[in-house]
């Protein structure tokens, strides 16, 4: 067994973990194991103790009611995050808490759910939601495939870097063509599907990310990724 292990934070896996986002955190933990690694897997839901070390925080989606249980803790929690996002550790936030890394998010009843800042955009709920495949291009994953659902229309400031820009789909808000956001290591997306198994140089550049920041280098296992080609191509494919 290899003595080199990596942990990976699940935040708020009991109310932020819908539309099958659990998968990124199965592919990120398989990933790893296949590049070499033990892994160790924590949860952190409102209340619990906020661990020491951790090298990778992942992070999904939730509805309205779930971001709200949330708020308070997130808030609380919020300048260790802040911490570990200028220490480059890597994240990946979908959805719900990825517009709750922004300033803030504005419910469609108007109630607003305050964020912790890491992205400098806000989030207004819009009269519909915005369904359907996604393909996104990034210079720096390429072709980045998935599925949205979400009513959010997010607003980027100008010094805050899109994760993707949109070759079809809505995106952040449907009319500026981008998607998602990016703040050093920390990326947000409002993709689901899940998201990894079908982008699979994401996942590694999390673990990658967090094997250098850990052990100072990374040597990466040869991965069949036949059946991931083929899904995103499938998936690609698709009409909206």
């Amino acid at each position: 067994m290899t003595e080199k292990q990596l942990t990976i934070l699940q935040l708020y896996p009991k109310d932020m973990n819908i539309y099958g986002d659990w998968g990124n955190v199965l592919t990120v933990m398989r990933r790893a194991q296949w590049h070499g690694y033990e892994v160790n897997l924590m949860e952190y839901n409102p209340g619990d103790t906020f661990p020491d070390t951790i090298d990778i925080v992942l992070g999904g989606g939730g509805q309205d009611s779930g971001q709200d249980r949330i708020q308070q803790d997130l808030l609380k929690i919020g300048s260790t995050l802040h911490k570990l996002a200028n220490k480059r550790t890597p994240m990946l936030f979908i959805c719900g808490l990825y517009q709750q890394l922004g300033n803030s998010f504005k419910t469609q009843d108007g109630h607003i759910i305050e964020g912790i800042g890491i992205f400098n955009m806000e989030t207004i709920a819009g009269p519909e939601r915005l369904t359907g495949n996604i393909v996104t291009k990034s210079d720096e994953f390429g072709t980045i495939i998935g599925y949205e659902n979400h009513s959010g229309q997010t607003t980027l400031h100008r010094d805050t870097q899109p994760l993707a820009t949109v070759i079809k789909g809505a995106g952040n808000n449907s009319t500026d063509g981008t998607e998602g956001a990016r703040y050093k290591n920390v990326i947000g997306s409002y993709l689901h599907g899940s998201l990894l198994p079908k982008n699979p140089r994401i996942a590694d550049f999390l673990i990658e990310t967090a094997a250098v920041n850990k052990y100072g280098s990374f040597t990466p296992g040869i991965i069949d990724d036949r059946f991931a080609e083929s899904a995103r191509f499938t998936a690609e494919s698709r009409p909206r």
